[in-house]
């Protein structure tokens, strides 16, 4: 898709969804981020959405590691980090080889498997019984590859922070810097292969504006809104926009529509 393409009515679309999703966020702790993604994934093309995706998402990410730096466990950090970058190249290779159909078809089946069955995602490890130090060495590889092949793995990450004797704040801040750590590896490699983020510096912009408001809002709703009616409502939601790629690109890659 060419920069620019995007009229006001789906620029505006996606902002209300970058609102939404930031404020899911905030009041359930996770899938705001996937959400988003699949959002953008009806208007842009997978290696024009992912990389969009992860400079609104560094800026939602970083703002919660800023505001819980105290808390951070630099030492999960930099063993988080080790792999990230080498591994986003390896998967750009899969990225690139893939059709955009295959792609969000690859894309769909993640969402769903993250929003009814993450255990799955985990092919039978046990996050809470890997050794502290080792889990994050590979779990930074495993999510440099993915980056930049599904784009959003906050869901396959969550399960590797329990049960290490983690503060809420110290979760909170230590999981909030590895995903900034993770998009910013996700954007030099992106940024490395020519991607042009200045020609999408309108929407990069609107976006990111439109989290941090959502983040603000959430933050003062978390008080007063069912987290159980948020978890149906991001569920719903979630399934029929991935069941749209994950069907239509399906049938589409295979020439049925």
């Amino acid at each position: 898709m060419e920069p620019f393409a995007l009229g006001s009515l789906e620029l505006s679309i996606l902002c209300v969804a970058a609102l939404a999703t930031a404020i899911l966020s905030a009041v359930v702790g996770m899938a705001g981020g996937i959400t988003l993604l699949s959002v953008m994934l009806i208007f842009y093309d997978p290696l024009v959405a992912i990389p969009i995706h992860g400079a609104v998402q560094l800026v939602s990410n970083g703002s919660r590691s800023i505001i819980q730096r105290e808390h951070i466990r630099w030492g999960i950090i930099w063993r988080y980090g080790a792999l990230l970058f080498p591994m986003g190249f390896v998967g750009l290779e899969l990225a690139q080889a893939l059709p955009p159909a295959g792609a969000r078809c690859l894309i769909g089946a993640f969402v769903l498997l993250a929003t009814w069955a993450p255990r799955l995602l985990l092919l039978g490890t046990h996050p809470e019984r890997a050794d502290t130090h080792r889990r994050f060495w590979v779990l930074g590889g495993v999510v440099g590859f993915l980056n930049v092949t599904v784009g959003a793995t906050g869901p396959l990450i969550a399960p590797f922070f329990l049960s290490i004797g983690l503060s809420r704040q110290a979760l909170i801040g230590t999981k909030a810097a590895c995903q900034t750590l993770g998009h910013l590896a996700k954007l030099a490699v992106f940024g490395v292969t020519g991607f042009a983020f200045a020609q999408y510096a309108l929407p990069l912009l609107l976006l990111s504006a439109s989290v941090v408001v959502g983040t603000w809002l959430g933050s003062r709703l978390l008080d007063f809104v069912s987290e159980r009616w948020f978890v149906r409502l991001y569920r719903t939601v979630l399934t029929l926009i991935a069941l749209r790629l994950f069907v239509w690109d399906g049938f589409s890659l295979l020439g049925w529509c």
